[in-house]
């Protein structure tokens, strides 16, 4: 199925909405009948057909449809958060008593869910080296059920070998789950490599200007109806129909957007691979990437989004960086139209997170502006450092 027909027709049943050209918003929490019999059928098909919006939405619906195929999975369910996505994915996994192998430095909520909420219902996490696939096997327990992955994760960008890891975990009959936020379902598709579930933190370029937060979990039939059935319509994390309707017309230039970003990114990160103010660049596709060649083999391109170690003597250097830089917004997220950046050393204010990086670390997204523009504003900003 191409990438243009699913952007621009899947899913859209033009004939039962007037010929409506964009997918209309369903707001309405109910659904009504004309008869008990017409009730009941439609209550034995809940999650198929609709009957209460938490449980089945017909603009959702169009929505799932559309994710789905972009990352050649059955079927895949929106939530309203990022977070939301991650926890029901691993709780539809794991039940007390079993073991998780987690890849090192996960998204700080990821690693919340598993060091503090799911160890009080006995739940077990090993944190390994992703690097190298034989780390996951040595890690292996009787009672693990989850191999959960981030390639590459969203600070330092490290990735894991998909499809090594993949192939390890089903002889083990071991579930796996791979974030796939950074990349965006254009340029990975970890289902292809034999993962189970994957995650997608649709804030980001799913939906791709900055005004809807949600999540994605893209699967099998089986395992998505299963997890509708259970975890999404116990805990009620769904999204809003108005917020799908956002996000559908997000979509509509997925492609557009993605590309351009990942143009300008390669652009900025060459310069700044070169800058002598600049100690260490974390990006996928930097020649000097020691996992190059596994970028090259699992990811068509990179993402929008890279990291820098900055030169600097002490804090007040790059504090001096970010604060003069014009062109970008200084703000957490990414996947959106604006360039960012984030300094790691803000989180020393904050009680949620732990900063595993150096202070030195300020990450930064490529928007959508003139790429020249953005590295125009980067060469005088470090010329405050």
């Amino acid at each position: 199925m191409d990438i243009s027909y699913i952007l621009n027709h899947l899913g859209e049943e033009r004939d039962e909405y007037y010929g409506s050209v964009a997918p209309p918003i369903f707001q309405t929490t109910n659904f009504c009948f004309k008869t008990v019999a017409e009730m009941r059928q439609k209550l034995t098909r809940e999650l198929e057909r609709p009957f209460y919006t938490r449980g089945y939405n017909p603009t959702v619906a169009t929505l799932r449809k559309k994710l789905a195929a972009l990352e050649k999975a059955e079927d895949a369910i929106v939530f309203s958060s990022g977070s939301a996505a991650v926890a029901a994915a691993v709780m539809s996994v794991v039940k007390g008593g079993d073991h998780v192998i987690c890849v090192q430095k996960p998204y700080s909520w990821t690693g919340n869910l598993l060091t503090k909420y799911l160890i009080k219902y006995g739940i077990s996490t090993t944190f390994v080296d992703g690097s190298n696939p034989v780390n996951f096997d040595k890690a292996i327990k009787e009672n693990t059920k989850l191999i959960y992955l981030e390639s590459p994760n969203s600070l330092t960008f490290e990735m894991q070998d998909i499809a090594e890891i993949t192939k390890i975990a089903k002889a083990k009959n071991i579930t796996t789950i791979v974030d796939n936020s950074y990349n965006s379902p254009l340029n990975q598709n970890p289902i292809e490599m034999g993962a189970d579930l994957v995650l997608h933190s649709g804030s980001k370029y799913i939906n791709g200007h900055s005004d809807v937060v949600c999540g994605v979990v893209c699967g099998s039939r089986e395992r998505i109806m299963k997890m509708l059935a259970e975890e999404y319509m116990t805990i009620g994390s769904c999204i809003s129909p108005q917020d799908a309707g956002l996000i559908l017309r997000g979509l509509r230039t997925i492609e557009l957007r993605v590309n351009q970003s990942a143009a300008s990114t390669k652009k900025v990160a060459d310069f700044l691979e070169k800058h002598p103010k600049i100690k260490q660049l974390n990006y996928p596709f930097s020649s000097k990437n020691p996992q190059l060649e596994l970028a090259k083999k699992q990811m068509k391109q990179g993402g929008g989004l890279l990291s820098i170690v900055i030169k600097a003597e002490n804090e007040a250097g790059v504090e001096r960086f970010c604060d003069n830089l014009k062109r970008f917004l200084m703000a957490t997220s990414w996947g959106g139209y604006e360039s960012l950046i984030f300094p790691l050393c803000a989180l020393a204010a904050s009680k949620s997170f732990e900063n595993p990086l150096p202070w030195n670390t300020v990450r930064l997204y490529i928007g959508l502006e003139d790429a020249d523009l953005l590295i125009e504003d980067l060469k005088q900003a470090l010329d405050k450092v």
